[in-house]
């Protein structure tokens, strides 16, 4: 007989692996640390195989759990989808245009949004990548619709937002604890940088810049080359790149959903919006 997974249980491991973090977790979906705690073992045992480890700044996913949580994102959107379906009339049909930020497009993401144009072959989607500064252009054109981006870079308030941990992401088998940090950072203007910053200044850690990039393949390039370390989002790890938990915990990003000032109550706008919602931030209520 096969395994039934509780979306309950999935939901826990999903909200986990992106906060980094049990009690973060916890308190996002309004449950106490050990009984999220509870629903992750009991997670473990039916997938037989440990999906976390303990590190300095939390927890982070073993290889198993790392090959898991696409497939948890996926179950998760379906169910929701399939929710939002039974809930609406008739089928869908216009066009939509989505901005995502170039650090999520190493999720599942691209494939949610190329299930959701086969399962509604009457619409019409385009995706278009980059920086929260041209996210908010593309936005106010009219180019799209909906924007996920860095709340820093944004104008006006999100429709919902929630936080997204930062790592920082190294090449494996190079050696960083001694000497100026070499950094590799997105190019001016970027709203993050002074994390990084602020992040080394208070723990007194020397740091130098090795390599500015304007797009996250640079950046994962000059990486892979051994070239320095860069704060990142987990997903966005690459091949032969690790996370390195033995510099300053990083601040976490602040990101949020933008939608297009007058789209209120089109049916495809409103389907997509709650898939994003679903996939990304399940746990938000506001």
């Amino acid at each position: 007989m096969g395994i039934d997974f509780d979306t309950a249980l999935l939901r826990s491991f999903v909200v986990a692996a992106r906060t980094g973090s049990i009690s973060r977790a916890a308190q996002a979906l309004g449950r106490t640390q050990p009984a999220l705690s509870q629903k992750l073992r009991r997670l473990e045992d039916l997938v037989g195989r440990p999906l976390f480890e303990r590190t300095p700044a939390g927890v982070a996913l073993t290889q198993a759990g790392e090959a898991f949580l696409p497939y948890a994102e996926r179950v998760l959107s379906l169910a929701g989808e399939a929710l939002a379906d039974m809930d609406r009339a008739g089928k869908l049909s216009g066009r939509c245009g989505v901005g995502l930020m170039e650090d999520l497009v190493s999720t599942s993401l691209p494939q949610e949004l190329n299930d959701f144009t086969r399962r509604h072959p009457e619409v019409s989607l385009e995706l278009i990548t980059g920086g929260g500064a041209k996210m908010v252009e593309a936005l106010e054109a009219g180019r799209i619709q909906l924007a996920l981006c860095n709340n820093l870079q944004t104008r006006g308030t999100p429709r919902w937002s929630w936080r997204q941990p930062q790592i920082w992401a190294g090449r494996r088998g190079m050696d960083w604890t001694d000497g100026p940090l070499p950094l590799v950072l997105y190019s001016q203007p970027c709203s993050r940088r002074a994390s990084v910053f602020e992040a080394l200044e208070r723990a007194g850690r020397t740091w130098r810049i090795a390599f500015e990039g304007t797009s996250l393949s640079a950046l994962q390039a000059a990486v892979q080359a051994g070239l320095g370390v860069s704060a990142m989002m987990r997903p966005s790890l690459a091949p032969n790149m690790i996370v390195v938990d033995h510099l300053p915990q990083l601040a976490d990003i602040d990101l949020g959903l933008m939608r297009r000032a007058g789209t209120e109550g089109e049916p495809v706008l409103d389907a997509l919006e709650g898939l994003l919602r679903n996939l990304i931030a399940p746990e938000v209520r506001h």
